[in-house]
């Protein structure tokens, strides 16, 4: 097939806009709803594909549209290196393509159904944790992220993580695009008790667990300079904000990301500054440093600030590709060049770890503190949970793409970390989205990109002994997902070729027809 016809074949085009549905799922859009339906029609287009090949290229089709419309927001970071993006990651997609063809093309059965149910939502899900390597960019915009509005349905997260809600809301597409190819009666009952079953689960859940109690609570201010591009203005704008909450009774004050480009090991002026904040306010102070350190890298660090000076501090250990540093620069630093690629890498730190603060009383508040994009990765959270953080903290810099969709995408993800883990977590952004969740991903305020100033809340906080099923267990439900796919893919390949009868061959081509889907007789 030449490279013509593969590009002037009509039904391609439409998966590549099935592809951008379910990015309407999202935020800023928020059509969460949506989330259960709109795959059926990328679902539908693989569905009738004339063949095993043809399916896996609409499925690729399809995850490249998703992935140009998720991110198009990357645009200033990485210019055009989002189309080889979108290209490399819609191709997992072929094999979601491939398990819906071979699962669901007609004649559909029960069986096929039935299994359609299981390996659909187990290949989806590998796929997304497959591009969540970090290696590969990280794990942005995974579709269970589109339910971050609804907490009944988020109580999934606390067992599974965002991969359960995800395989949850691919197996309810996946049950309607059975409804409506099923032409048996107990094929379309089996898909419709599915429907049910994927769309209380998460109710019942909610429904029926039971909440620890919160042992105590703790008072958290969230400052946000707004936009401010110079970075000592940034700093005095923060600087002003904090002052004004002295006489509040507080346990921490949360700057955003890159809040300072002073190094405050060796800034004592600067240090000076916030260690009076910190005694004017009783509390502790987390500062984001974005600096050229002694060795003369830079690097991006949560620093905790008492009043006797700096405590403790965390170097962000993964890094945003392109925006903090570019893979590969020596065959790929000419992004640098025509966009706002960094234009050096920043230095990564070598472990998580949570810091000691304390509350105003002098009762320990270990805080997991993670800095911006690390928001994205579910293991680094439950890290913090495992090292005994009572809150999460999420310190953010989104003010490059501060007219599109990406602020609101990003805070959506504070409230899939709370219910993973069963912690409140707040979000203090430069720019907004600021925002503060509690231990079940419920949103309690919030400043959005449209203001500045300050967000005060109050946090109740489970014992430190409070688990979850996702905190114990992991990512168990990728891992599954991942061995029912390659199951699925040794059965399909050990599946025995039909032969022709003896003494027959393959009947004559019918003019005009797909030669490829004429079957021998």
């Amino acid at each position: 097939m030449s490279l013509g016809s593969a590009l002037t074949r009509p039904a391609r085009y439409a998966a590549l806009v099935a592809g951008a549905v379910p990015v309407l799922c999202f935020p800023s859009a928020g059509l969460g709803a949506l989330a259960w339906v709109c795959l059926v029609p990328g679902l539908l287009l693989m569905q009738r594909a004339p063949g095993a090949r043809e399916a896996a290229v609409r499925g690729w089709w399809f995850g490249a549209g998703f992935i140009l419309t998720a991110m198009y927001w990357l645009v200033p970071s990485i210019g055009p290196g989002l189309l080889p993006l979108a290209v490399l990651f819609g191709a997992l997609q072929a094999a979601v393509g491939l398990a819906v063809w071979v699962l669901l093309r007609p004649p559909l059965t029960a069986r096929r159904a039935l299994a359609a149910l299981v390996v659909v939502p187990a290949v989806w899900v590998t796929t997304e944790f497959a591009r969540s390597w970090h290696a590969l960019g990280g794990p942005w915009a995974l579709l269970g992220a589109t339910q971050w509005q609804h907490p009944a349905v988020l109580a999934l997260a606390s067992v599974g993580g965002i991969w359960l809600v995800s395989a949850a809301v691919v197996a309810a597409n996946t049950a309607v695009t059975v409804l409506l190819c099923a032409r048996r009666r107990p094929v379309r009952a089996l898909a419709a008790c599915a429907v049910v079953a994927v769309l209380l689960a998460g109710p019942l859940l909610f429904a029926l667990r039971t909440q620890p109690s919160p042992d105590r609570f703790a008072t958290v201010a969230l400052v946000q300079p707004g936009v401010v591009a110079d970075a000592g203005d940034r700093l005095d704008a923060g600087v002003r904000a904090t002052a004004a909450l002295a006489g509040q009774p507080l346990d921490l004050v949360v700057w955003g990301e890159s809040s300072t480009t002073a190094d405050l090991d060796r800034d004592r002026a600067t240090l000076a500054t916030l260690r009076g904040l910190s005694a004017a306010t009783g509390a502790r102070l987390l500062a984001g440093e974005d600096a050229r350190k002694a060795d003369g890298r830079i690097s991006k660090d949560t620093v905790l600030i008492g009043p006797e000076g700096i405590e403790d501090r965390y170097r962000k250990i993964r890094l945003v590709p392109f925006g903090e540093y570019i893979p590969l620069r020596p065959a790929l630093g000419w992004i640098a060049g025509v966009s706002r690629a960094a234009g050096e890498n920043r230095a990564p730190g070598s472990a998580f770890h949570v810091l000691p603060a304390t509350d105003r009383s002098g009762a320990p508040l270990p805080v997991g503190a993670l800095i911006c994009f690390e928001s994205a990765f579910p293991d680094m959270s439950r890290a913090a949970v495992d090292e005994g953080a009572r809150v999460l903290v999420y310190q953010s810099s989104t003010s490059t793409f501060q007219h599109t969709w990406a602020p609101e995408q990003h805070v959506s993800l504070g409230a899939l970390r709370a219910a993973e883990t069963g912690r409140p977590v707040v979000q203090a952004s430069l720019t907004g989205v600021s925002a503060a969740f509690d231990a079940q991903g419920r949103e309690l305020a919030r400043l959005g990109t449209d203001r500045s100033g300050t967000l005060t809340v109050r946090l109740a906080l489970v014992a430190p002994s409070a688990r979850t099923v996702y905190d114990r267990i992991g990512d168990v439900v990728p891992v599954t997902a991942v061995a029912v796919t390659a199951l699925a893919g040794a059965l399909a390949l050990r599946r025995p070729r039909r032969r022709p009868a003896a003494g027959t061959g393959p009947t004559t081509p019918v003019a005009g027809a797909d030669q490829s889907t004429v079957p021998a007789r």
